[in-house]
């Protein structure tokens, strides 16, 4: 359930990506040691060169991320920092909106377009030179949803 900020703006925490060499070895953990269930297959977002798989837990949820190309984003960050937390998702009421807004206070965006990922959500990433080191995922919340997927 999106929360309102302290100017009225609905936000909350709406997944932790988690970077892995492979989806396969890594649910186990997830699946037959905590007892969570992925909420449905892998799902491949080919502009993103990444498969993915969301894991509810709580009201957000654990999106594991696999490479599907050895030079894509997700496969540079396991050579570079090794498996673990790629980027912290926020869902926001309007991704456009909050998208100018950071723009014009010369925030740094990876790209300039808001793109479209797994179940057709948008979203659009925060580079992390301007988030204090993190890469900080934005998402649209969609009507009716209380979590929904990103990149």
């Amino acid at each position: 359930m999106l929360e309102p900020d302290n100017e009225g703006r609905a936000v909350s925490l709406d997944h932790l990506g988690i970077a892995v060499k492979s989806i396969a070895a890594a649910l186990p953990l997830y699946t037959e040691g905590l007892g969570l269930e992925a909420a449905g297959e892998p799902e491949e977002v080919p502009s993103e060169r990444v498969r993915l798989v969301m894991l509810p837990v709580g009201s957000t949820r654990l999106e594991l991320l696999e490479s599907t190309a050895a030079d894509g984003p997700i496969a540079r960050f396991i050579e570079r920092f090794g498996e673990g937390i790629h980027h912290v998702a926020v869902a926001v009421d309007d991704l456009e909106a909050v998208a100018a807004r950071l723009r014009g206070r010369g925030v740094r965006l990876v790209y300039d377009e808001i793109r479209v990922g797994a179940g057709g959500h948008r979203f659009i990433f925060v580079h992390p030179k301007s988030a204090g080191g993190v890469l900080l995922e934005l998402v649209e919340a969609r009507a009716g949803e209380a979590n929904h997927g990103g990149g």
